[in-house]
């Protein structure tokens, strides 16, 4: 029996995760299917209590749904408790189990990407205070460090963020960021800004310690200008794409029964996908 599970959202014709699964179905020889549902959030709640009917073991979630997917799972992986958000859904014994996994995701592209990366764990730099920010600095808080900048255009949401958190990360306004840059062992950037489509990250990395590992979540374009201006200095960077690649992982396992890997070449196929769209490029 083929084995099917989904990409949801809204919009959802963009996402490359069926790209991503796909590969590795045809790679380990499963009988499976993955393919996209746009899932309007008004829509969102029955058709995540319905995926069963609807003949998948599963399925991610994407934007906006993470929040709406968490609210109606029986039962919630440590991850997606603390973030309130759901990306990652299976179904087992009759109940809806959710995860969230993009902090995996997230820690799993730096350890590929920069190895050692996080061999001094005293300061962390986030830039931006949305979704993908509050995955990464519960990802950040979990690997150990010391403390976590957390920089927003908005002060009051880097604070809710940053409220469970205690002494732990510390919000700034975006525009005083300056003043820590140079103690960043790691400096990332969760804001859409450099994005393809958007205004530019555009502030003096001159401060940056020469061995901070500087990443971004975007990865449309790949080499976004922020981590072109990290690498005119130098620095290590890391981009976004491993981040989508490794956040897979663990859904692709929890329905195929397979844990893949995340390889060169299918990091090619991806690359060459963002090629013919014209996307490597901001």
């Amino acid at each position: 029996m083929t084995i099917r599970a989904c990409v949801t959202g809204s919009p959802i014709a963009h996402s490359r995760s069926p790209l991503l699964h796909g590969y590795w179905l045809q790679h380990y020889g499963i009988d499976g299917e993955y393919g996209r549902e746009e899932v309007p959030p008004a829509e969102a709640a029955a058709f995540y209590r319905s995926l069963a009917a609807r003949g998948y073991v599963g399925c991610n979630v994407t934007l906006p749904n993470k929040e709406i997917a968490f609210s109606v799972l029986d039962e919630a992986d440590d991850s997606a408790a603390a973030l309130g958000a759901a990306n990652t859904l299976w179904l087992a014994d009759g109940r809806l189990h959710g995860a969230n996994t993009d902090g995996y995701g997230f820690l799993a592209n730096l350890d590929a990407g920069a190895p050692g990366w996080d061999s001094r764990r005293e300061v962390a730099v986030v830039l931006g205070a949305g979704g993908a920010s509050r995955a990464v600095v519960h990802a950040l808080a979990g690997r150990g460090f010391t403390r976590i900048v957390l920089a927003n255009r908005t002060l009051s949401r880097a604070e809710a963020v940053a409220a469970p958190y205690g002494r732990k990360v510390q919000p700034l306004p975006l525009g005083d960021v300056s003043k820590v840059l140079g103690a960043a062992d790691v400096l990332v950037n969760c804001t859409s800004l450099g994005m393809k489509g958007s205004e530019p990250l555009d502030f003096d990395l001159s401060p940056v310690p020469a061995e901070a590992v500087v990443t971004d979540i975007v990865y449309v374009p790949l080499l976004t200008p922020f981590l072109k201006a990290a690498q005119a200095r130098g620095l290590r960077t890391v981009d976004g794409l491993g981040m989508l690649l490794h956040q897979g992982v663990p859904g692709f396992e929890r329905w195929f029964g397979v844990r893949p890997e995340v390889t060169v070449g299918l990091r090619e196929r991806v690359v060459a996908d963002l090629s013919a769209k014209g996307q490597l490029e901001a």
